[in-house]
């Protein structure tokens, strides 16, 4: 067996490259070798407990001998394989024999090669016998995969991409005799069948109120109407009997079987029929070139042997097999109820429901990512996983009930397999009830078996203020200026663009959503302490494997009332990619990801949604996701106005005479820097532009058009210098204040590149100046830009970082302009207007949004660290700049 990687194995390079690349993500990715009743063995020679039993398709587990024998018998016969048409000795004998097992009248047998085809077999019987066209279904059915059994599936999620249900498909509730009642009154004689499982297999085992097939096969018939039940997984011994509508003694006019009855090596479906859901037409324009071929008939009548043998004591094995997972499942959901749901099924068809929601862990702090992945239909994907690569316990997620795990062996499990499975499986819930995120998630990494490996844990995410690429100059004259910022204009101000803000007092409630994401690893423990026990590589590991199977998600919301007795309901919304996701992933996927979030804002009431980190740069500065019927804004505007309140705050803190000082923007020519850049010129004793030396000459020639504009802004003295180079390390080594908003996730700004007593305002996230430099530099004082305080300090629903009730300004800028119902696009593209600048700064005031306590490296600068930057600022003020 070859031991090539997953990535070049032929199933997922030529048969399906979407599900392999799922399976190798969640380390499923096995390649088994030989299987033997209940057990698997891989190439490594690993042995797992199979409890999948192919979806119910291995009665008798694998390689059961006495099937291979019926195989062998054929071969050594020399008995024909297919030979239409004539009369089929083999498809004769095992439909007689059928016939005799199946409930009365039940007494035609139609041969198909799989259960989809015995379903279309039945919905093209039941057409022709009563000459409608209609069928009915039931919501959250599973029939198969073909069109017309995609269309009698009641899962939207699988018809979609293939034109289904084609016309003439209907569905009501499962399990409700009433509503079935009332459909088929409101379309009397237009319906051909009313298909139904006894069980629905796919839809998450679940077993219908006693009485249900006994009351619909009394109103079928009173309506005229075939009944057909889809036995094609509940037939056969899987329920304890041999077939599941015996337990309430009720006889279908058509039933289909298929998996078990090929004895788990041969492919084979039938389509059973009474008298009245026979024609002509059908026997007569309905035919297969497969079907009834003599190898899957005599694999289906050994199968039929040992499923009746010795009085059925197979059949009485499963019921007591049943009986004792049952049992076992149910003491374990006892123990844990917080998170399984419910326990149902019967004989070895057993589901196990999960429920784990935003309030399951309602007192951890600061959180925890199941609930995400509960939402997104990845928790019982992983947990089967976990049970798989940790246990060796193959488990499998029901196709439509993604909450339901699926327990559905062989039939010969004997009971000490059934306990293996039980212990693996408490220990799987226990993780989850614990909310061990990140020993549920450990063995994703990593190579070969990790059983007990220890905590481990998947990203979280943490939103950041948006910064700009720097991009294609659009040189913009201001409306109107005001040198004397940063005290801002007095008064209130009119929102720009012609577009009047609504007056304070309007009762109605603003609503907003704000786009976040993970920054970098660092930050990912943040939201789920699980993952505390990882390393940064481990993190970095997971995050690859697991981020591209989340889709966008909420993870927190907030209501909050301004000082002006205006009120908010905003939701926060991540975008699961790291920035180097984001940086390094394809574009259009990325914007796809982007948009899909924006877009979820909106459905869900937002009126504007806000662009955090690097989804504002990912969508060039915003306007690439301007058509989706939602305003949207970076908060780029508000971003700038704080970061400056920020660096003058901190130059007056340490007694810095702004006017005298030397500054740089590193970054100017992206929108932030160059909005910094203006609104710093007038007040700076000289200014230098640092651009991007990767950015060749079209940045050379933004960066000088910045420059330009600088110069002849209104309040600058033409005596000031503003200057342009791509050498930040010389640039720094002159410049007491210095502004960061580069697009760049690196650390590149070290301690020896900085002036001495620098004041350096970092509004990259991540940040660009390296921790070093706190260490080593302690007259340097490092400001995280544009950090502020939401009126009334509310509770945001999730953590990242910062104390309850501060947030970054674009997040701020956004719930402001849902404060003023101001539903329309805002601080887009590369070139920021001071008027909207302005305009924040008026609703910041007018709100009551303010600059927060000046924090450093995420953390508030406290009253000893103020002392230590002036005692140190004093002993190096003589010194020459590093």
């Amino acid at each position: 067996m070859s031991s090539r990687p997953a990535a070049s194995h032929p199933f997922v390079s030529l048969v399906n490259p979407e599900v392999g690349r799922l399976l190798e993500r969640l380390r499923m990715d096995k390649r088994f070798v030989r299987g033997e009743g209940a057990w698997l063995w891989d190439e490594h020679g690993r042995r797992y407990l199979d409890c999948i039993a192919n979806y119910g398709a291995l009665p008798f587990g694998y390689n059961p001998p006495e099937i291979w024998d019926a195989l062998m018998a054929v071969r050594d016969r020399r008995e024909p394989s297919f030979v239409q048409p004539s009369l089929l000795e083999a498809a004769g004998a095992l439909a007689e024999r059928l016939v005799a097992l199946a409930p009365k009248p039940l007494r035609y047998v139609t041969f198909t090669n799989s259960g989809a085809e015995a379903i279309e077999a039945a919905i093209k019987m039941c057409r022709a016998a009563t000459g409608r066209r209609r069928i009915l279904a039931t919501f959250n059915s599973f029939h198969g995969k073909t069109l017309g059994a995609l269309s009698a599936t009641g899962r939207p999620a699988y018809q979609g991409p293939f034109g289904a249900p084609v016309e003439g498909f209907d569905f009501i509730p499962y399990g409700d005799a009433s509503v079935l009642e009332q459909a088929l009154e409101s379309r009397p004689r237009e319906y051909a069948a009313f298909i139904v499982e006894p069980i629905q297999g796919e839809g998450g085992i679940v077993v219908p109120p006693p009485g249900y097939l006994r009351a619909a096969r009394e109103i079928t018939a009173r309506h005229g109407v075939l009944l057909v039940f889809d036995e094609i997984q509940t037939g056969l011994g899987r329920t304890g009997r041999l077939f599941a509508c015996e337990e309430e003694g009720v006889t279908p006019d058509v039933m289909t079987l298929a998996k078990a009855l090929g004895g788990g090596l041969v492919p084979i479906g039938a389509c059973l029929a009474t008298e009245a859901a026979a024609s002509e037409a059908f026997f007569t324009k309905h035919s297969s070139t497969f079907a009834g071929g003599a190898l899957a008939c005599r694999a289906g009548l050994a199968a039929l042997d040992l499923l009746t043998r010795d009085d059925g004591a197979l059949l009485a094995r499963v019921r007591e097999r049943g009986r004792q997972l049952e049992q076992g499942l149910r003491a374990i959901a006892a123990r844990y109820p917080h998170v399984v749901r419910e326990v149902r099924g019967r004989g070895l068809m057993l589901g196990i429901e999960f429920h784990v929601a935003p309030g399951t862990f309602s007192g951890r702090t600061p959180g925890t990512l199941l609930p995400v992945m509960s939402e997104q239909e990845l928790l019982t994907p992983v947990i089967a996983s976990h049970l798989l690569d940790v246990e060796g316990v193959r488990v499998a997620p029901t196709l439509n009930g993604q909450s339901v795990i699926r327990i559905e062996p062989p039939l010969t499990l004997t009971a000490e397999q059934a306990g293996i499975a039980l212990e693996a499986i408490e220990r799987v819930v226990a993780l989850v009830a614990a909310g061990r995120t990140g020993e549920l998630l450990r063995h994703l990494l990593g190579e070969g078996p990790s059983r007990h490996a220890g905590p481990a844990g998947v990203p979280t995410h943490q939103a950041a203020s948006g910064t700009s690429a720097e991009a294609g100059s659009s040189k913009e004259q201001p409306p109107w200026h005001d040198p004397s910022f940063p005290a801002g204009a007095a008064g209130a101000l009119p929102a720009p663009n012609g577009h009047l803000a609504h007056p304070s007092g309007d009762a109605e409630e603003g609503r907003f959503a704000f786009l976040v994401h993970p920054l970098d690893v660092d930050n990912y423990r943040e939201f789920d302490e699980a993952l505390a026990a990882l390393s940064q590589e481990e993190l970095e590991q997971l995050a690859d494997r697991f981020n591209p199977m989340l889709e966008p998600f909420v993870i927190g919301r907030t209501r909050f009332t301004s000082s002006a007795g205006r009120s908010a309901y905003g939701e926060f919304i991540v975008v699961p990619r790291t920035t180097g996701q984001i940086i390094g992933g394809n574009r259009a996927e990325v914007l796809d990801l982007i948009r899909q979030a924006v877009l979820l804002g909106r459905d869900r009431g937002a009126r504007i949604v806000g662009l955090g980190a690097y989804t504002a740069i990912a969508s060039r500065g915003g306007l690439q996701v301007t058509d989706l019927g939602v305003a949207v804004t970076t908060g780029n505007s508000y971003t700038v106005a704080a970061a400056i309140e920020a660096l003058m705050e901190g130059a007056r803190r340490l007694g810095v005479d702004v006017r005298r000082a030397q500054a740089a923007v590193v970054g100017a020519g992206g929108a932030i820097g160059r909005a910094t850049a203006l609104l710093l010129a007038p007040h700076v004793a000289g200014l230098t532009l640092v651009g991007n030396p990767t950015s060749g000459q079209r940045g050379l020639q933004r960066l000088v058009a910045v420059r330009d504009e600088a110069a002849g802004y209104p309040g600058s003295d033409p005596e000031r210098q503003v200057t342009v180079t791509t050498d930040a390390a010389a640039a720094l080594s002159e410049a007491q204040l210095v502004v960061i908003a580069t697009n760049s996730a690196e650390e590149f700004v070290g301690p020896e590149m900085l002036a001495a007593g620098a004041v350096v305002c970092d509004m990259s996230r991540p940040p660009n100046v390296s921790r070093r430099v706190e260490r080593e530099r302690p007259d340097v004082l490092v400001i995280d830009g544009g950090v502020i305080e939401v009126p009334g300090r509310p509770d945001f629903g999730w953590y990242f970082g910062y104390e309850q009730g501060l947030a970054y300004a674009c997040m701020s800028e956004t719930m402001m302009l849902a404060l003023e119902h101001h539903y329309h696009h805002t601080s887009l593209g590369a070139d920021l207007t001071i008027e909207t600048i302005r305009w924040m700064q008026e609703l910041a005031r007018r709100h009551g949004f303010r600059l927060a306590e000046l924090r450093s490296f995420d953390r508030p600068i406290t009253p000893p660290r103020w002392e230590e930057l002036l005692a140190a600022r004093g002993q190096r003020a003589a010194a020459p700049a590093r």
